[in-house]
């Protein structure tokens, strides 16, 4: 009551019964409720514009729930071995690994020139620019970008899953280093410590946590994008047969087994996710 008291009356806006309209000038609000109602109408009028020559809706609802009976309760092997299954999974889970662990490497010392408080302004904003254009560019446009430059396969694959990993992971890590207490590094700077000595015994104790986190975090992303990439560049994988299951033989029992396949491996990864969290994070698990 004291802070409205202390308010001005003319900067107070105030419904018929007297009380405060508290979302009065909330423009945000408004924006968002009138995005939301402009949406919705243009896709109600978008169903009068379809073309619906043709379709048999009554059939076209059985056969899709027929298919998705087949694809998730007679998931099974077809045209491909238990064996070959999970040598083409360890091919998917290889060439996440290969992104994100060049990735973060390079990342690492990008970041050192991206972070304002450990580089000079000029260049912390040209590598920032650089990556923000990169990693405005999808992943898949880089995959098919070097598909062109080094052919089909799984090189082209690795090095666009890279180039998107390292704009990813400089942001990333170059807003961890900002975070550190100033007080430390200002503290190692008045000892005569080089700049290598303030990353080294400053920096990474602080950090270490939050780049790890990141960088997992990004093998989940890179996998889930090999796998889409096994069948846009060729890269093989689980991807692949994922491909040639759905697009070639239209085999759906197998395309169900594939996704079953692929599902438990990014249970799997969340799982080893959350036990790092636990392990290095303890702290913010027991809050939530």
């Amino acid at each position: 009551m004291e802070m409205v008291k202390e308010l001005d009356p003319a900067l107070i806006k105030r419904k018929r019964n007297g009380q405060i309209n508290i979302k009065s000038g909330n423009k945000i609000d408004s924006v968002v409720k009138w995005t939301i109602w402009v949406l919705t109408a243009l896709t109600i009028l978008a169903f009068f514009f379809f073309d619906y020559t043709g379709l048999q809706l009554e059939r076209a609802i059985t056969e899709t729930l027929h298919n998705i009976r087949v694809m998730f309760l007679e998931p099974g092997l077809s045209h491909f071995s238990w064996g070959e299954a999970f040598y083409q999974v360890g091919v998917t889970l290889g060439l996440g690994v290969l992104a994100t662990i060049f990735g973060a490497i390079i990342a690492f010392f990008l970041s050192l020139m991206a972070a304002e408080n450990l580089s000079k302004p000029w260049l912390s904003n040209t590598v920032r620019v650089v990556v923000a254009f990169i990693r405005a560019v999808p992943t898949v446009l880089w995959v098919l970008i070097f598909a062109i430059a080094a052919g089909l396969g799984s090189e082209a694959a690795v090095l666009g899953m890279l180039f998107h990993s390292v704009a990813y992971l400089v942001k990333a890590f170059s807003e961890s280093f900002e975070e550190v207490n100033p007080g430390i590094l200002e503290a190692l700077r008045a000892t005569g410590s080089s700049w290598w000595h303030i990353v080294i015994n400053g920096v990474l104790p602080s950090t270490f946590t939050y780049l790890l986190s990141w960088t997992f975090l990004r093998f989940e992303i890179n996998f889930s994008v090999a796998v889409a990439m096994g069948a846009a560049a060729g890269a093989g994988g689980i991807g692949f047969e994922l491909f040639m299951a759905s697009g070639f033989y239209f085999d759906l029992r197998e395309v169900g087994f594939i996704t079953y396949a692929i599902l438990i491996i990014a249970i799997i990864l969340e799982v080893i996710s959350t036990r790092l969290k636990e392990r290095y994070f303890p702290s913010s698990v027991k809050t939530k």
